[in-house]
C-alpha cells in the first residue's frame, strides 16, 4: 500500500476517506439483520517506515517493543515524519471490515473518542457498508491511537494511547448491543478485563448469537487461561489461535494449572504440542478450532474431522500487520454462508497472504474485486 507524502502531517491511506460531515461520529440508527458483529478496541492505526537512525534519535525503549504512552507522545513522533499511513485497525476490527469487504453485513461494538480521528475512524466503517450505531462514544477522550514504526528489518516498534477505548465499562453492555446478529467475534485483547469480557459474552449469548474467539496473543492465554477454559466449556462456537497462542493455553505450567480449576488436565505432553494435536484438543471443547501457522498455513478441527490448511502464494512479505485478523475475516465470510471447513480456511488463507503483502491491516481497494472472485469461486464449488 502506497502511503501518503503530505510533510509532517497525519494523512489517510486511500481505503480511508476523510470525514465531511461535522457530526461525522454521531450515532447512526441501528441495524438488525445482520451477519457478524466484531467486539474489540477501534484503534487507528498509524505506519511509517523509518530506518534505526530514527528509532536511536527520537524513541526510547527497545526497538520491536510496544509501549503505552500519551496521545501527546504520539503526536510529537508524527511531527517528525515525513510520511505516514493512517489505517483504521484494531484486531476485532480488521476481522469485521474483511468480512464486511467480502459481502457480509457487519456492526462493531468498541468505544471510540470525541476527536477527528474517531469520526475517520466511523466514516471508514460506513464507507464499507457497516452499521456504526453500536459504537459507543467517551464525550472527551481522543480515540485510541497505534503508532508503527516500520525498519527494513520487518520489525514494528509501537507506540499505542488507547485513550477511549479502555474506558469501555461492563455496564455499558447489554443484549440490545447484539440485538438482531447472528454471530458475535471477540478480539482476545479484551481479556485483559475479565469483568469486562463476561459482560460481552453474557451479553451477546443472551441474544442468541453464536460466538468467536480470537487469542490474540501469548501475553493474552498467559494471564487469561482459566478464564478460556471457563468459556470454553460454557461454549465458544469457533477459536482462533496461532501456533504460540495454543502451546501457551495447553503447557503444562504447575503455577498456572492448579488443582480444581477449569483447566486441570488440560495440558498437552510437549510431544503432543503440535498445531494439529492443539486444533484437537481446543475441538474437543465442541466447537471449531483453528490453529494459524502463518506461512505454512493453518490447521482446521470440529468433532473427529481434521483438516489442513494449505498457505496461499505470496510474492513478497511488507508487513505482516492484521494477516491473523484478516483470516478470521475470510473463515467467517465463508463459514456464515455455509461453506465446509476446507473451503472457509482456504479462503481464510487468501486474505492472509493478500494482508501481509501490503502495509498495515488493509488490503487495497484494487486488490478486492478479484479477492471477492475468487470468493464467490469457493463457495460455488461448495454448493456445485
Amino acid at each position: 500500500m502506497p502511503t501518503a507524502t503530505a510533510q509532517n502531517a497525519t494523512t489517510t491511506a486511500a481505503s480511508s476517506p476523510n470525514p465531511t460531515r461535522a457530526n461525522a461520529h454521531a450515532p447512526d440508527k441501528q441495524v438488525e439483520g445482520l451477519d457478524l458483529i466484531g467486539v474489540g478496541s477501534p484503534i487507528m492505526d498509524l505506519l511509517a517506515h523509518v530506518d534505526d537512525s530514527f528509532l536511536r534519535e527520537h524513541v526510547s525503549g527497545e526497538k520491536g517493543g510496544m509501549v503505552l504512552v500519551e496521545d501527546a507522545d504520539i503526536a510529537e513522533l508524527v511531527a517528525k515524519l515525513p510520511s505516514l499511513a493512517t489505517v483504521p485497525g484494531g484486531a476485532a476490527a480488521n476481522t469485521t471490515l474483511a468480512a464486511a469487504r467480502l459481502g457480509l453485513s457487519t456492526a462493531f461494538l468498541g468505544k471510540v473518542g470525541s476527536d477527528d480521528t474517531a469520526a475517520q475512524y466511523l466514516a471508514n466503517f460506513r464507507e464499507h457498508g457497516a452499521d456504526t450505531a453500536r459504537f459507543k462514544q467517551h464525550p472527551a477522550l481522543p480515540n485510541a491511537r497505534c503508532l508503527s514504526l516500520v525498519t527494513s528489518d520487518g520489525q514494528r516498534t509501537m507506540r499505542t494511547h488507547l485513550g477511549a477505548a479502555m474506558t469501555l465499562a461492563p455496564e455499558e453492555i447489554s443484549p440490545s448491543d447484539f440485538a438482531g446478529v447472528r454471530h458475535a467475534h471477540i478480539e482476545g485483547y479484551l481479556l485483559f478485563n475479565p469483568a469486562l469480557a463476561d459482560a460481552i459474552l453474557s451479553a451477546a449469548r443472551a441474544a442468541g448469537c453464536t460466538l468467536s474467539l480470537d487469542l490474540g496473543s501469548f501475553e493474552v492465554v498467559s494471564v487469561a487461561r482459566k478464564w478460556i477454559f471457563r468459556q470454553l466449556e460454557a461454549g465458544i462456537d469457533i477459536v482462533f489461535a496461532n501456533e504460540d497462542e495454543a502451546r501457551a493455553l495447553f503447557a503444562d505450567n504447575p503455577e498456572q494449572t492448579q488443582k480444581g480449576s477449569p483447566d486441570e488436565g488440560s495440558a498437552l505432553a510437549a510431544s503432543e504440542s503440535t498445531p494439529d494435536k492443539q486444533a484437537e484438543a481446543l475441538a474437543r471443547f465442541g466447537g471449531i478450532a483453528a490453529v494459524k501457522i502463518g506461512a505454512e498455513g493453518a490447521w482446521l478441527a470440529q468433532g473427529d474431522s481434521l483438516h489442513r490448511i494449505a498457505p496461499a502464494p505470496v510474492s513478497q512479505v511488507i508487513d505482516t500487520t492484521g494477516a491473523g485478523d484478516a483470516w478470521a475475516g475470510g473463515f467467517l465470510y465463508a463459514h456464515l454462508r455455509g461453506a465446509p471447513l476446507p473451503s472457509a480456511g482456504a479462503l481464510g488463507s487468501l486474505l492472509g497472504a493478500e494482508t501481509v503483502q501490503c502495509l498495515g491491516a488493509a488490503i487495497p481497494a484494487d486488490r478486492w474485486p478479484e479477492i471477492r472472485a475468487k470468493a464467490t469461486e469457493l463457495l460455488t464449488q461448495h454448493s456445485a
